[in-house]
């Protein structure tokens, strides 16, 4: 019997907590946390070309609307996203299907998983221009990081989605995050 891996397990132990806080929340949209995906799916996606990494952390959360600005895509909504790794003329930027997979988006911007390395990748700075951007800036080591580390992170994911003081009471996430027990 093989065990879990320290991240795996932390993730599934955090999406535990999340489902449990969202359950209890009929404040906070239902949508917020996607399901997760079945091995035939996982098997049929990875045969299409899906990396693996983003098929196991949908295996234990299928994507998650954090808020307005900032989104982890679940498996259906990103193989429609791939378009975001086509080459656009006059970018800097090194887009290509063979090299990123698009897995979010935050402030506009996609959010990919750079195929070779494994890495969380955003355009810097995010924004609707990102296009434009000089470089990529890996975002986490991984998608399991970026979203422990970045988005199940109360203070990193309030820096990230530029929740100022004023809105912080009236983010859905912010709420979700401080009822599963992770703002601290």
């Amino acid at each position: 019997m093989t065990s879990a891996s320290p991240a795996s397990s932390r993730l599934i132990a955090t999406v535990d907590a999340l489902r449990t806080a969202l359950a209890q929340s009929p404040d906070v949209l239902s949508h917020t946390l996607g399901g997760t995906i079945d091995g035939e799916s996982a098997a049929a996606a990875e045969a299409d070309g899906v990396p693996r990494e983003f098929l196991d952390f949908c295996r234990v959360l299928d994507g998650a609307s954090c808020g307005p600005s900032v989104q982890l895509f679940g498996l259906e909504e990103a193989e429609e996203h791939q378009f975001y790794c086509e080459p656009v003329a006059g970018s800097p930027l090194p887009l290509s299907p063979e090299k990123l997979y698009c897995v979010g988006m935050v402030h506009e911007a996609p959010v990919f998983l750079d195929r070779a390395g494994g890495g969380a990748l955003g355009a810097q700075p995010p924004g609707p221009d990102w296009v434009d951007a000089e470089r990529f800036d890996e975002l986490a080591p991984g998608v399991t990081a970026f979203f422990l580390d970045r988005l199940a992170t109360y203070d990193a994911y309030r820096r990230l989605a530029e929740v100022d003081d004023e809105l912080v009471e009236y983010d859905d996430w912010l709420k979700l995050l401080r009822r599963a027990g992770l703002a601290g």
